[in-house]
């Protein structure tokens, strides 16, 4: 692990943004659906990223919908930071909160990802500041599984996407303009199995299902990516339940409204 000393801390000081609405198409209020009796999707989140050990900051940036008033009364029940933005310029959400919260590197994550490993979560912030770049994920082509996915980047780069991109889904996805352009120094960080067929990500009734199965089983806190996976092979049929989910239904979506935008 990489160990900041004080002159660093400022400069790597290390937000999380967490976003997170009412309003999904798929599953419609999936944030604040149940995984057990005490806990929702977007709880587990915020309770598996607090063991984190670089993230020193964790933000929940939901809309100035009134729908997604529930999300800032849990946030704000649990002692979380909670921003309102744009409901459909993520990319502007994102980018407001950032600069509210001076964060001179974001970590994103997508409230669908309850299960999301912290101590996988730091080392992606470390591979981040040792090279030295601009942006990092671990899906530009995936190899983790689906539900585990991180994304890294600075503000500057951040600023200058929120500057110039145009494309819907640029807007929407907030990061598709850092990883498609050639001006910034980015990373994928890949696994060395294909593993994206697994997945436990929340877009579908299916996949939250498992999640609940997941959750039940697995008897840790926090729970990581190996208790999964040692889970999935023990008991491979729970791959079964969501295996005909399309995970990356959302974007496609975008893409098309992408080409009526051109």
């Amino acid at each position: 692990m990489i160990l900041l000393n004080k002159s660093m801390e400022k400069k790597n000081h290390v937000g999380c943004i967490i976003q997170a609405r009412m309003g999904s198409s798929r599953l419609p209020g999936k944030v604040l659906e149940k995984i057990s009796d005490d806990k929702t999707v977007l709880d587990c989140l915020i309770d598996q990223l607090s063991h984190s050990k670089l993230i020193t900051n964790i933000v929940v940036a939901t809309s100035e919908n009134k729908l997604d008033n529930p999300i800032e009364k849990l946030v704000q029940k649990k002692g979380t930071n909670c921003f309102r933005g744009s409901e459909l310029d993520v990319l502007d959400r994102y980018y407001q909160c950032a600069k509210i919260n001076s964060f001179p590197i974001i970590v994103r994550i997508p409230a669908d990802k309850p299960l999301i490993d912290p101590f996988f979560v730091d080392k992606i912030i470390e591979e981040f500041l040792k090279n030295n770049l601009d942006y990092i994920s671990t899906f530009n082509p995936p190899s983790f599984p689906r539900g585990s996915e991180v994304e890294v980047f600075n503000f500057d780069s951040l600023e200058n996407a929120w500057k110039n991109a145009s494309l819907p889904s640029e807007r929407e996805h907030v990061t598709p303009y850092l990883y498609t352009s050639e001006k910034f120094r980015t990373l994928n960080y890949s696994n060395e199995e294909d593993i994206s067929h697994m997945r436990y990500a929340v877009d579908r009734y299916e996949d939250l299902i498992l999640v609940k199965k997941i959750f039940g089983k697995i008897k840790k806190n926090p729970i990581l990516m190996k208790d999964i996976l040692t889970l999935f092979k023990d008991e491979p049929s729970l791959l079964e339940i969501n295996k005909n989910v399309d995970h990356n239904e959302g974007y496609k979506k975008s893409l098309s409204e992408d080409k009526k935008h051109i």
